[in-house]
């Protein structure tokens, strides 16, 4: 904290890395190979909208060159929003890579347009050796990924295997230290 902070009694963020998000597609390989899990071939982007046209435009022209280069490389495109008001931007495409590039396109270009703290996570979906879903969720405010297994019951997580899962790729992924801040998402539309 500088002084600037102290006597204005802000403190600035620090703002993660933007190539930690594509530590993903490096971890996705081993996650294949040697974990048996395999990409449902889902990711999304999460963010709070805001109702100006200024953001409406950045979403809008993010969602026609997903589109169009979506046409081109396979890469559907869905957004739906949740019941707690953020905005589901879900990517599905076969090829892993195109998922995390999409997904960087669109936060970076609501970074760019100055609504990079609206955002609040990207999700990859994984399915396990007996189709179960799991999650990697990627925490943009903090620049770590942390995993989400709902364990199958009404709000239940299989803390255990998130354990195992952090411990199994964590040499690959800047992984979040606080297990506190791995947050659940119930929910999850992909």
């Amino acid at each position: 904290m500088g002084l600037f902070d102290i006597l204005t009694g802000r403190r600035k963020l620090k703002q993660p890395a933007p190539d930690r998000l594509f530590a993903m597609t490096t971890a996705e390989v081993t996650m294949s190979t040697s974990l048996n899990l395999h990409s449902s071939g889902k990711a999304a982007i999460v963010f709070q909208p805001l109702a100006t046209a200024d953001f409406d435009g950045i979403v809008s022209e993010m969602e026609e060159v997903l589109q169009g280069t979506g046409s081109e490389f396979g890469t559907t495109i869905e957004k739906s929003d949740d019941t707690f008001g953020y905005r589901w931007m879900v990517l599905g495409d076969d090829e892993f890579e195109d998922l995390a590039v999409g997904v960087n396109a669109v936060s970076t270009a609501l970074e760019a347009g100055g609504y990079g703290e609206r955002i609040l996570c990207a999700v990859f979906a994984f399915r396990d050796e007996r189709g179960k879903p799991l999650y990697w969720i990627y925490n943009y405010k903090r620049g770590a990924f942390y995993p989400f297994v709902p364990a199958g019951g009404e709000q239940q997580r299989d803390t255990e295997r998130e354990l195992r899962l952090k411990a199994q790729i964590g040499a690959e992924l800047p992984i979040e230290a606080e297990l506190e801040r791995w947050f659940p998402l119930w929910g999850i539309p992909i």
